[in-house]
């Protein structure tokens, strides 16, 4: 097996972060006439540089491959467009962005954000590199266009339709696997007094939580606040604050300028979260040595109780078919001898099969159908939103169940 090295600092990676075994894409789901045929699987093992502290899996498939056609598409999630409206207001007010103003957001997905800038007459353009994700943001009346970001994609942009007065990437940092060309596009992108903000899963809260299914292909880095700031840094560019966020079980949004942009002091906040971390031991290799062994005995629970629950002659189906959710399953090896089926609103993956399980992925509506006694929440990060959506499950004695950080009835 040839070396890897760090995509951030080119450092070789000899520590192990977690090997999760053989695992397929987790965005590419079955067609029925596919079930004979075979998946690729890649290995899905995280590992940890002992020099930068970036945690990162290797590039085993080119982002052309992932995104060109993707499944994804963020307005599914009502809790997710009502979180993207808060920030957009938040935005207008904190940065006095007006008519003259223009906002870029990269991997702007089917508008789901741009939507309330362009409501308030804000001039914005995506840039979405899954074209058929990038046609559905466009048919909405939000301007688009298809392209990786990264420095050539940054220097066309900057010419037109010119340079930002902020800059958003929201989940897309550790979906790249050249972080210093992205990194570096920012920068030359972003206007000389404007703003980056970026959201991401946090490191730390993804360690303490057990958060293990956030781990796949697709997610090339996990990331803390001490490998960003360094990272920007290296790119001339300041954290000056940064928030801790509940979405995706646990996220940051950074805000960042150019170094030389003194107008925008630098946070309280910025000094505390970076305490918080080297407190945790973020910049110790000893730190990240427990992982893996807390990641099988969540595997060990998950599946004593699919066992205990089909033992007694119970049903158990899914909800949702998110990436995390074909990691845990992957993982764990659930199929439908635990699973009957799960259930998507998307009518993107509905009539398809989970990646590597082939789980039928059902409309919403069989789950009243069929009347299980368990439900199993794939996206846990969005269990309360589920929970109400489907509260008519209580009706029969039907039970939702969260496998992270471990099993838990609610």
């Amino acid at each position: 097996m040839p070396e890897l090295h760090c995509r951030l600092c080119a450092a070789p990676l000899r520590h192990t972060f977690i090997d999760l075994g053989m695992s397929p894409l987790c965005e590419t789901y079955i067609e029925p006439q596919q079930l004979d045929q075979y998946e690729t699987f890649y290995p899905l093992h995280a590992y940890l540089c002992e020099h930068c502290f970036l945690v990162q899996v290797g590039e085993y498939v080119t982002p052309e491959h992932i995104y060109s056609e993707y499944p994804y598409f963020s307005s599914y999630s009502d809790s997710w467009t009502e979180h993207a409206r808060r920030y957009c207001e938040a935005m207008i007010k904190r940065f006095e962005l007006e008519s003259d103003s223009l906002v870029i957001e990269i991997a702007s997905n089917d508008g789901y954000l741009l939507q309330h800038f362009v409501k308030q007459n804000i001039p914005c353009l995506g840039v979405e590199p899954a074209a058929n994700v990038a046609k559905v943001a466009q048919k909405r009346g939000i301007q688009t266009v298809s392209r990786f970001f990264g420095e050539t994609t940054a220097q066309d942009l900057a010419h037109q339709p010119g340079k930002p007065d902020l800059l958003i990437g929201n989940n897309v940092l550790a979906h790249v696997p050249d972080l210093n060309d992205f990194i570096a596009g920012m920068k030359l992108l972003l206007k000389s007094s404007g703003v980056i903000t970026m959201e991401f899963p946090h490191l730390l809260r993804l360690m303490q939580a057990n958060q293990f299914d956030t781990i796949y292909h697709e997610h090339f880095s996990y990331l803390s606040f001490l490998v960003t700031e360094k990272a920007f840094s290296n790119h001339g560019l300041t954290i000056f604050d940064v928030e801790e966020l509940p979405t995706h079980g646990g996220s940051l949004r950074i805000f960042a300028r150019h170094a030389e942009n003194d107008a925008l002091p630098i946070s309280g906040r910025v000094d505390t979260l970076r305490d918080q971390e080297l407190k945790f031991g973020i910049n110790k290799l000893d730190t990240y040595a427990a992982f893996e062994n807390n990641v099988c005995e969540t595997k060990r629970k998950l599946l004593e109780f699919l066992i205990k629950a089909k033992r007694a002659g119970k049903q158990v189906v899914g909800y949702g078919a998110p990436g995390k959710g074909n990691t845990l399953l992957n993982y764990c090896g659930i199929r439908t001898d635990f699973l009957d089926y799960t259930v998507d609103r998307s009518p993107h993956k509905q009539g398809r099969f989970t990646p590597g399980t082939r789980i039928p992925i059902l409309h919403p509506d069989r789950i009243m159908q069929t009347r299980p006694d368990y439900v199993l929440i794939l996206p846990w990060n969005l269990a309360d939103e589920i929970s109400q959506q489907m509260a008519a499950i209580r009706e029969w004695g039907g039970q939702f169940v969260v496998p992270i950080p471990e099993v838990s009835v609610l």
